[in-house]
């Protein structure tokens, strides 16, 4: 397990001094991101043996939100390799270590050169079997979301540069932020999922459909042919 403790900015929280969805991502982010970085196969490792690893699908289940200048710890361990696929857990708790947000995720190890899927390889599977940890139990859902057949189409956005991320294609934390955009007021989430099906690069245009049903908001990314960029999906109050 790798941890890591902070405190909650205020450029992280929402004008009820709560932290926001995004910032709450992008800690998960950060902290497996520390965890490779400290066992040597980090970004720039990643890029001079040209493999990464790309966020296929994530369920993100909110506690409780901390509250601005809260000390919080987060936590991550990978608990599954199967192929070209890596299973990974989040944890974010209080000072008092009651959990605030947990998550699972699961990854495609990726060949860049190639930009296929690709076994993966014995020195990452080595560094990271040392790293393996019990899986969080819960009532996770599928990886695959399911699409209701009707929608509401909203005005296309463009990538910008301050979408990008170091793998250059538009961080996953991002495409959240865009599709948050179209929860109603007053909407509080309580879990999130997220699948990710072909990255947006620079430039791209997105073309974002809106399903309610049954209490869930289902915000479709896509291209102009509805090819998926991202589906995500927020189940709130």
């Amino acid at each position: 397990m790798y941890k890591f403790d902070s405190r909650v900015r205020y450029s992280e929280v929402n004008s009820e001094k709560q932290l926001t969805l995004p910032a709450l991502l992008d800690y998960l982010q950060d902290c497996c991101t520390f965890q490779s970085e400290q066992l040597g196969v980090g970004v720039d490792y990643l890029a001079q043996e040209q493999i990464a690893w790309v966020l296929s699908s994530w369920e993100v289940e909110i506690l409780r939100s901390p509250k601005l200048g809260e000390y919080i710890s987060v936590k991550t361990w990978p608990y599954h390799f199967k192929g070209f696929y890596g299973y990974r857990n989040f944890l974010v708790e209080d000072a008092n270590g009651e959990a605030l947000a947990r998550a699972n995720s699961v990854w495609v190890f990726m060949d860049t050169c190639r930009m296929r899927p690709a076994r993966i390889s014995e020195t990452i599977t080595k560094i990271y079997e040392k790293e393996l940890g019990e899986p969080l139990t819960g009532m996770w859902s599928q990886r695959k979301i399911a699409l209701p057949e009707r929608g509401e189409e909203k005005e296309p956005v463009q990538v910008a540069r301050f979408h990008i991320d170091t793998n250059h294609h538009m961080n996953n934390e991002k495409y959240v932020q865009v599709a948050e955009e179209y929860l109603p007021a007053g909407y509080e989430v309580n879990r999130l999922r997220a699948e990710y099906k072909k990255a947006a690069v620079l430039g791209d245009i997105l073309y974002p459909t809106v399903m309610e049903e049954n209490g869930q908001i289902t915000v479709l990314l896509a291209d102009e042919q509805r090819n998926p960029y991202a589906v995500i999906q927020f189940l709130g109050n």
